[in-house]
């Protein structure tokens, strides 16, 4: 499990330390340090939370620490959103869609040959040096701003004071005032599944591999599972996704229907109603996989180069021994519990982003909530952060944007006769003269039907859906 607190025995008083009862306290005590705001967890909110306590002059420090994953990857400073999210995430996108621009040129008067290889080296390369300056640059903002950042595993020794481990074992006591736990989640693993955490990667290393993943076996039907197969695809790889139930569940499903209706007419392979029983090594290195049809219960057998985890995501909760503070977590998500104020069971201890129950797993709320909450605790503000109508666009090949409800929420929630949906179809300009086809593009609003027919929900799918949702969700807001 890497590194450790050694904490007392369940009989004891919480906080009690075995080395306080070895005599080694006076070293600990010296290593002892006080804060105003400790936050654990360097990602996308606890960074913004602690450089905004800092800067309204709160003595501010930040606990991260990233455990290898089981292939050995590992990254700096920032969070899943910098190293193993978002920003690797749409670049390699971004390189996929650069592809079908070039296929494109030559309809627009461009002499470019018609085989154009992509080197996978050199564009993992460049992503990787744009996320190493990202992670410097964060090192960079806390300094400016006094944060004093800790890179040690932390766990709670009691609702006051953290221990932390440095990868070599060393321990360092904080204590705070108040405490921010904004430790995110990690990718799951199959455990149940024979050869799954030998032989499989996650979003976890994808971006962080040297060489070219080739055949991949994409194994979810996530959004991550979607946007790593058609990244793939792209790039020119052979890339198979293999659904067990429904592609983007809790997403529109007409919307999630017509995004993999796209992604498979442009060559990302899909086996529906399938899970995989079993991944063995071959002599010549490939990767067996079986797996299992739901439906007939017959069994089959590919191989592929890699495959690829992205089946859920647990929160980073279990190492911080919160039971050592009281802070409650879900039974079944094991995400912290929290109120509207982001203050969890115990109420000087928050938490935020994805390690809260019932919040977005998304990077810009987790940011906001962060500055917001600082402020709260600083005294500047009370505002609460608002989780209603937050947009979400999903960088799949044809990307798909949403901000409200989606058809099936809004039946569910207004009842089908109070719902009125208008949609279209339309063709993105720069199709036409590239004779691209334009059979998904598509979007639709969720309306009451009562005038002034309030909109519910948007959804939208085409080309710079990102940066259209984000307009429409001012609007919506």
């Amino acid at each position: 499990m890497g590194a450790q607190c050694r904490t007392a025995g369940q009989g004891d008083p919480a906080g009690t330390l075995l080395w306080q009862q070895e005599g080694e306290a006076p070293a600990m005590e010296a290593g002892r340090q006080g804060y105003d705001l400790l936050v654990i967890g360097g990602g996308s909110g606890g960074l913004a939370c602690a450089k905004e306590a800092a800067q309204l002059g709160k003595k501010v420090a930040v606990v991260d620490y990233v455990e290898p994953s089981p292939r050995g990857t590992r990254w700096g400073l920032g969070g899943t959103c910098v190293n193993v999210g978002c920003i690797p995430k749409k670049l390699m996108h971004q390189a996929a869609l650069l592809g079908g621009m070039i296929r494109d040129a030559p309809h627009y008067g461009w002499e470019v040959p018609p085989l154009v290889p992509h080197d996978w080296r050199k564009m993992a390369e460049a992503v990787q040096n744009h996320v190493k300056s990202l992670n410097w640059g964060h090192r960079v903002q806390l300094q400016d701003r006094k944060v004093k950042y800790f890179n040690i595993k932390a766990s709670f020794v009691n609702e006051h004071m953290v221990c932390g481990v440095t990868k070599d074992g060393k321990e360092t006591l904080l204590s705070a005032e108040h405490i921010v736990i904004a430790t995110g989640g990690r990718p799951r693993y199959p455990t149940h599944i024979e050869g799954a955490l030998e032989y499989g990667i996650t979003s976890d290393d994808i971006f962080w591999l040297k060489e070219s993943p080739g055949k991949t076996l994409v194994v979810g039907a996530s959004y991550v599972a979607l946007e790593c197969a058609g990244f793939l695809t792209g790039l020119g790889l052979d890339a198979t996704v293999m659904v067990r139930s429904i592609p983007l569940r809790g997403f529109d499903q007409q919307m999630s229907s017509l995004v993999t209706e796209y992604m498979a007419s442009h060559g990302t392979r899909f086996l529906r109603g399938c899970t995989p029983s079993r991944v063995g090594r071959l002599p010549d290195g490939q990767l067996q996989v079986t797996w299992e049809d739901l439906a007939s219960g017959k069994k089959d057998v590919g191989t592929f180069d890699t495959v690829l985890w992205a089946i859920g995501r647990v929160p980073e909760t279990r190492s911080l021994h919160l039971e050592n503070a009281g802070v409650n977590t879900h039974p079944n998500s094991q995400k912290i519990l929290v109120d509207a104020g982001e203050a969890t069971s115990v109420p000087h201890i928050y938490a935020i982003g994805d390690v809260a129950e019932g919040r977005p797993e998304l990077t810009p709320p987790a940011v906001m909530a962060g500055k917001l909450l600082a402020r709260r605790l600083c005294g500047q503000s009370s505002d609460l952060m608002d989780y209603d109508n937050v947009p979400t666009t999903v960088f799949t090949p044809l990307e798909y944007g949403c901000v409200g409800l989606s058809e099936e929420e809004a039946v569910a929630r207004h009842g089908e006769e109070h719902v009125e949906v208008y949609h279209a179809y339309y063709k993105p300009l720069e199709f036409t003269v590239a004779e691209r086809d334009a059979s998904q593009c598509y979007i639709k609003m969720v309306c009451l039907r009562e005038p002034p027919q309030l909109v519910l929900g948007l959804h939208f799918l085409g080309p710079n859906a990102g940066e259209v949702t984000q307009g429409f969700a001012l609007g919506i807001k």
